[in-house]
């Protein structure tokens, strides 16, 4: 296959442009070209590649759906050549530009967006979204730049650190545990109303679990009528609400605890924690932004008393 030449690289980047604004008007002023100069660019890919990059009407242009797969490759393709020549050149300066961030729901509420205005009052250059789901993402198609997930990730193409074991308890309000008794032992959970999640990515309820005699780690089955799909959160806030008894993060519980809102049950079980870790693609050339990201989590994280 041949080199990308000078006058291709220069089409990829029209291409990119518009995809990203939506509009071949847009991105010729970006560029100081016409409108023509830019379709015209983007015709020649896509007679290159024997795909229709973009849809068009007399109205509009809209990414196909190769079209969107080319400009997540070419985009972070193009990313890489620039900072592999910001770090050649040696002007590898401020870190800014959009910073994506893909976190699961309670992580990202309790423990990321608390962390979020630090982060953007030392970095002001920096651009953030951030996208809270429990949901599995690739990083690629979805454009993202980092990811902070649960376990342990089995992926040779990303780099995995951890941030923290967050410790698990068991929660209900004052209210829930006077109508239905403070349970004391495992067994006494067959009698309370326990809410279940239901993780997207397995379709199964996550286990709960408790440390039992030695020290040794207890995987407790739950039945339940009660469950909540996709969203932990939900789980808390059926919790919250009086609606049951529900396994989680102590750091998504901590202020309820302390205002009376929720109680902590079962404390003799409990020790067991589940990791976070924060993740990114293996990329040769890591752009500063990304780089400055995960080393403010992680100095920020550990440097955290743990809860």
């Amino acid at each position: 296959m041949a080199l990308v030449d000078s006058l291709q690289l220069g089409s990829i980047e029209q291409f990119c442009k518009a995809a990203e604004l939506g509009s071949f008007t847009a991105a010729a002023e970006v560029f100081g070209v016409t409108p023509a100069a830019v379709s015209r660019s983007i015709s020649r890919l896509e007679r290159r590649l024997g795909v229709r990059l973009f849809s068009r009407t007399t109205r509009s242009v809209k990414v196909t759906n190769e079209g969107q797969l080319y400009w997540k490759e070419c985009q972070l393709a193009l990313d890489q050549i620039a900072e592999a020549e910001r770090a050649i050149t040696g002007a590898q300066t401020v870190p800014s530009g959009l910073l994506r961030i893909s976190v699961s729901a309670a992580y990202g509420t309790f423990r990321l967006l608390p962390l979020v205005p630090l982060f953007t009052t030392a970095y002001p250059q920096i651009e953030l979204e951030v996208s809270i789901s429990d949901k599995i993402i690739d990083f690629v198609e979805d454009g993202f730049d980092v990811a902070i997930r649960l376990g342990v990730q089995r992926d040779s193409r990303l780099v995995a650190y951890k941030l923290e074991d967050a410790l698990l308890g068991v929660f209900g309000t004052p209210e829930y545990l006077s109508k239905k008794g403070t349970p004391h032992s495992l067994d006494d959970l067959d009698a309370h109303d326990c809410i279940q999640y239901i993780s997207p990515n397995s379709g199964r309820p996550n286990p709960w679990l408790f440390k039992g005699g030695k020290g040794k780690e207890i995987e407790q089955p739950i039945q339940s009528r009660m469950r909540v799909h996709n969203d932990a959160l939900g789980c808390v806030a059926w919790a919250s609400a009086g609606g049951g008894l529900y396994q989680t993060y102590r750091f998504a519980t901590t202020n309820a605890v302390e205002r009376g809102e929720l109680q902590e049950v079962l404390q003799k079980y409990a020790g067991c924690s589940r990791p976070f870790y924060i993740l990114y693609p293996q990329n040769r050339h890591l752009s500063a932004k990304v780089r400055t990201f995960v080393d403010f989590l992680r100095s920020t994280v550990t440097a955290r008393p743990t809860q």
